[in-house]
């Protein structure tokens, strides 16, 4: 292994893969590793944890949230960056940002192994990383099985990791599909808000109002289907304002969406305007500033959303 890697960025759940990667390799070759919470470092600590070892033993320390790293406990870590030891490694997670940034410039001088965990914002990004989830599992997944768990959790990278795990380990033997996604979805918040989502875009209120009332009773957070509803908008509004001749892989990487995803709100964008748009967009704000804690009855706030988004669609 290298003597230094630099996790830097902040996405917790790329940063936690990152790390749980190189405990593993340090683990295979039987290192002692050290961790330290930068913020509760005492003056000393980081010395210690680098002192040069008697029997030339491999070690590491590992320091996490560098950026919280005290001021008294920066110059052992200088001192040790000029003299490393050859039987040590040091696996430095910084979140980014300008906070301890002379630290950090400091570390990247010594030209470590950075390793990036910034915020995905495309979805074929957060699909390569559930891709990666499932395989570093041993397990292998379907493309269609990998959009459909970033449709429904992409706004959440650690509840992705979560998900992945649980799925892998409950899931039969074989490539998991679709189906295995979904069962494991079933009656969890981010189906049923995603159901709520698709009659809402449909404009049909009986089915959203049925579909919503369903996900309550399963314990669906409003704040999700909130969430849902907001992202399907997006897709709309993505596809709205792109050329209508084109293929969906074509625009895939333009659009940051799945081909499948661009069809389908090709398909949901019949029967809506840009001014039915714009007033969905608004009512869906407004209800997830309510479900947060603006309003008294969030299940009312959303019931009053629906309706005013199927009511939009309808040209009212």
């Amino acid at each position: 292994m290298n003597p230094f890697y630099l996790i830097l960025g902040s996405e917790g759940a790329l940063s936690d893969r990152a790390l749980s990667k190189l405990t593993a390799q340090l683990k295979e070759e039987k290192a002692e590793a050290t961790t330290i919470f930068a913020a509760d470092a005492l003056l000393g600590d980081i010395s210690d944890a680098l002192a040069p070892s008697l029997f030339s033993e491999r070690r590491a320390l590992i320091i996490k949230d560098l950026q919280d790293l005290p001021e008294d406990s920066k110059d052992e870590v200088t001192r040790y960056l000029s003299q490393p030891d050859e039987m040590t490694t040091v696996i430095f997670v910084h979140k980014g940002g300008v906070k301890g940034k002379a630290l950090l410039d400091a570390i990247k001088k010594v030209k470590p192994e950075i390793i990036a965990c910034e915020p995905m914002k495309k979805e074929a990004e957060k699909e390569t990383f559930v891709k990666d989830l499932f395989l570093d599992s041993g397990r292998k997944a379907s493309p269609a099985a990998v959009a459909a768990l970033v449709g429904a959790l992409g706004g959440d990278m650690r509840e992705l990791q979560q998900a992945v795990s649980q799925i892998a380990l409950d899931s039969p033997a074989g490539v998991i599909d679709e189906a295995m996604v979904d069962k494991f979805h079933q009656g969890r918040v981010e189906t049923t808000g995603f159901d709520v989502a698709d009659a809402t875009i449909d404009g049909n209120l009986p089915t959203a109002l049925i579909s919503l009332r369903s996900a309550i009773e399963t314990g669906t957070d409003p704040v999700m289907v909130t969430s849902a509803i907001a992202s399907a908008l997006r897709s709309l509004a993505k596809v709205s304002g792109s050329a209508t001749g084109a293929k969906s892989f074509e625009l895939a990487g333009q659009l940051g969406m799945a081909p499948w995803q661009i069809d389908k709100a090709r398909r949901q964008l019949q029967g809506w305007t840009p001014r039915a748009l714009s007033k969905a967009v608004q009512a869906i704000a407004l209800a997830d500033a309510q479900v947060k804690g603006a309003a008294t009855d969030p299940i009312y706030a959303l019931e009053k959303a629906l309706a005013s988004i199927t009511a939009a669609r309808a040209g009212r």
